[in-house]
């Protein structure tokens, strides 16, 4: 097992975080508030009622638990792929189905990890009290949240929107590493190694729009089971009656509503993802190779 590929997941992943949290708070209040007519809507009522401060709702969290499961992804796909390719023999190359089949690994496998904190970050995004509005939130912070939502429906609270958050991240990132490995193999001239950082910038920001597109249907289901209950009872009995609801009520428009938003916000954050990612890597690779 290659531990580079865990640590340099981990530092690519939190740098992403930084670069795209406001964007992404965007994107999870349009999805679950039908308050908001659009992107730009949300960004000024946003700013009018909790100022800058309201983009960065909950992002401790995800910052500190980002680390873990981008080190689950990266470092899953890797080791995947070097499995798929040892079964073939010493020194066989991996075709696409084998990246394809390792990020779909890759996606899956971070779902257990990513669940409860990315269900505390929605909820403390999706708060929109403030000490301008003179409402108290009902959740004081992260820890707070976390606490409250075990205190109110037990662990499994903390994974309702496991399933539909599995279903989102296996085709996702199945398509996102697909789409980053032929671009670089395209963009990189025969007999190089290495792809350029121009191509490993490219490639890695249109990896990350390709993945939402395929992603972002579901993550509008996940992001309402996450929601669910939160301001009373619950409206959704599981993923299937989500979904059902969701189109009957509004349309099957809704679920591509944030797709602009995620593909705008997904290029420079996975721009930043891989060429972090790649960096570490190449860094991490030379120090072990050099002699002691």
């Amino acid at each position: 097992m290659h531990f580079a590929d865990f640590l340099a997941g981990s530092l690519g992943g939190a740098c992403g975080v930084a670069v795209g949290y406001p964007l992404d708070t965007v994107k999870v209040r349009i999805q679950t508030q039908k308050q908001f007519s659009g992107v730009w809507h949300c960004i000024v009522t946003t700013i009018e009622k909790e100022g800058v401060h309201g983009f960065f709702k909950g992002m401790a969290l995800p910052v500190t638990t980002i680390s873990m499961t981008s080190s689950v992804v990266f470092g899953t796909y890797r080791n995947c792929l070097r499995c798929l390719a040892q079964i073939r023999g010493v020194g066989a190359p991996n075709t696409k189905l084998d990246v394809f089949l390792s990020g779909l690994a890759a996606g899956v496998a971070q779902t257990c990890v990513m669940s409860p904190g990315d269900t505390v970050k929605v909820r403390l995004q999706c708060q929109m009290e403030s000490g301008r509005s003179g409402l108290k939130p009902k959740y004081s912070g992260p820890i707070h949240c976390l606490l409250s939502v075990v205190r109110d429906q037990g662990v499994s609270g903390l994974y309702r929107g496991a399933l539909p958050l599995a279903f989102r991240d296996g085709p996702s990132f199945a398509t996102y590493f697909l789409t980053y490995s032929s671009l670089c193999s395209l963009l990189t001239p025969e007999g190089q190694n290495e792809p350029a950082w121009s191509a490993v910038l490219l490639s890695g920001g249109l990896a990350g729009m390709s993945g939402w597109f395929v992603g972002t249907p579901m993550d509008v289901i996940k992001a309402r089971l996450q929601m669910d209950g939160v301001g009373g009872e619950r409206r959704y009995g599981g993923l299937l009656h989500c979904l059902s609801e969701t189109v009957r009520s509004e349309g099957p428009g809704i679920f591509f509503r944030s797709l602009g938003i995620n593909c705008l916000r997904a290029f420079p954050v996975n721009m930043v993802v891989f060429a972090v990612y790649e960096l570490s890597v190449r860094v991490l690779r030379s120090a072990s190779e050099k002699p002691l």
